[in-house]
């Protein structure tokens, strides 16, 4: 049974005089006001939701019209017909039609599913530019065309069935790839055919859309670009405010493989966070340290343009997250130098492997960034602590951090000599290095244990995290363990 709705003008009505309440509101284009005479009917909550944004409020020429610090909108030059109008549904779901391979006429208008950060662009370029230099925009071909990567994907995903008496993991069907690793890392989108569905309107068609829904980091989208902004700015709000929020950043980096958010919850960062974060300011652009928050959250560190109450700036925004990293902490199988290139499938190592360092640890350094580069990022993520922390304070906690990738290095490396040995004794099939138990026990050494060790010390302490929660004691624990297996084996062989 179809539902009784409102005809679109009473709709219409309801839905004007709530977004009027403003005066500052600037007008609804004529696209966007068929679109909602629809679907604050059918879709109360994405209207809602949108109703609440600055989109919904700020036209973009008003937004041009910002000084600098405070502009959100980066672009120089908007189309005539974007420019004075909110950013309404039509603003997104018609712009550049042709590109988007899901384009269908719906109710007079060639519309698109698929939002892209290309559609995006229109407003905020900058932004836009800097994420496609981001190993999140690569994110989906990166792990999909990283043989290696692959393999320990089949066999964790993969269903596992008897060939011969013996296990094998089976490639996994697409449907659980997009709700596995491929739920973060992104889908490939690509339009299946087309369907007709009764809808309350009548019949309408629409595109069936594979790999959909998804707000993976390096979504693939019908456009050919890469990423959903929507992964941190979720639609229909697109806050800034949810995106400055930890908990954002939880939807992925929860653990144990990167448990950055377990981590940063227990820091006394985080412990100031959930105390006081009823008093700060999420919307300020720019965001003061000290005035409109009192500790950093994800976005301060690595995203945000950041202040002091001076109104000085300690850092640019960017939306390339790893501008002020030194070391990415995580990967196979050791800490390392950034890459110079998001994208990462065309890393070789000394063994030819898709890899940022050999098994021996050695780094692939034509791929990686050097120690200066390094440095320049080290002293911009320090921009930052020393709204807070004296130069003693800082120096001494990257001291500690930086010992610790040396010393989890290490013990990655011992690690991998015995599992070495295992495969060049015969104890262990080295062809998939992910589908026996003894070397999972080794991928739990550095892919779980090591990880949470290296983000306990990079976030200024993790609690437990760099000990007893899957910290140094299961790491030592699960090197133990590799070793006993190699000499009781290698005793019966």
């Amino acid at each position: 049974m179809k539902r009784q709705l409102l005809f679109p003008a009473t709709a219409m009505a309801i839905l004007l005089a709530a977004t009027a309440a403003s005066a500052e509101t600037a007008p609804v284009s004529a696209a966007t006001e068929e679109c909602l005479g629809c679907h604050a009917t059918l879709h109360p909550g994405i209207v809602a939701d949108w109703e609440q944004s600055r989109h919904a409020r700020v036209s973009p020429a008003e937004g041009q019209a910002v000084q600098e610090a405070g502009r959100r909108v980066s672009a120089t030059e908007i189309p005539d017909g974007l420019r004075h109008t909110t950013v309404g549904c039509a603003e997104c779901h018609t712009a550049r039609g042709d590109r988007h391979a899901d384009t269908f006429e719906h109710n007079g208008y060639e519309i698109h599913v698929v939002v892209s950060p290309d559609d995006c662009a229109a407003c905020h370029p900058v932004e836009r530019g800097q994420y496609d230099g981001n190993l999140m925009a690569h994110a989906y071909a990166n792990l999909a065309d990283n043989p290696l990567y692959a393999m320990l994907e089949r066999t964790i995903s993969g269903a596992v069935t008897l060939q011969g008496g013996r296990m094998d993991f089976a490639p996994p069907d697409d449907l659980t790839r997009a709700d596995a690793c491929f739920h973060c890392h992104g889908t490939r989108l690509a339009v299946a055919g087309r369907q007709t569905r009764d809808t309350d309107f009548g019949e309408l068609q629409f595109p069936v859309i594979s790999g959909w829904p998804n707000n993976g980091v390096g979504r693939i989208n019908l456009d050919g670009s890469l990423g959903s902004c929507t992964s941190c700015h979720t639609r229909h709000r697109f806050s800034i405010a949810l995106a400055r929020k930890p908990e954002t950043c939880q939807q992925c980096h929860v653990g144990p493989d990167v448990p950055v958010y377990k981590v940063y919850a227990a820091s006394k960062h985080g412990n100031i966070y959930t105390a006081m974060k009823a008093d700060w300011d999420f919307e300020a652009v720019p965001w003061t340290a000290g005035t409109d928050f009192a500790a950093p959250t994800c976005a301060a560190c690595h995203v945000s343009l950041v202040v002091d109450p001076e109104g000085q700036i300690l850092n640019q925004r960017s939306h390339r997250m790893n501008d002020r990293l030194a070391w990415r902490q995580f990967g196979l199988i050791y800490a390392h130098a950034h890459p110079l290139s998001a994208d990462t499938t065309q890393i070789r190592n000394q063994d030819g492997l898709a890899l940022p360092t050999s098994f021996d640890g050695t780094p692939a350094e034509t791929f990686l960034i050097d120690a200066n580069e390094q440095a320049a990022r080290r002293r911009a993520m320090t921009r930052t602590c020393r709204a807070c922390h004296d130069p003693s304070w800082i120096d001494g906690h990257f001291q500690r951090y930086e010992n610790t990738l040396v010393t989890t290095n290490a013990a990655v490396r011992s690690a991998t000599q015995i599992m070495q040995r295992i495969w060049k004794d015969g104890l262990a099939d080295p062809v998939n290095p992910f589908d026996e138990s003894v070397e999972r026990r080794w991928s739990d050494a550095w892919l779980f244990y090591a990880n949470a060790t290296r983000f306990s010390a990079a976030m200024a302490g993790g609690g437990d995290y760099g000990v007893f929660a899957d910290g140094r004691y299961q790491f030592s624990q699960a090197i133990i363990d590799l070793d006993d297996w190699f000499r009781f084996r290698s005793a019966k062989k």
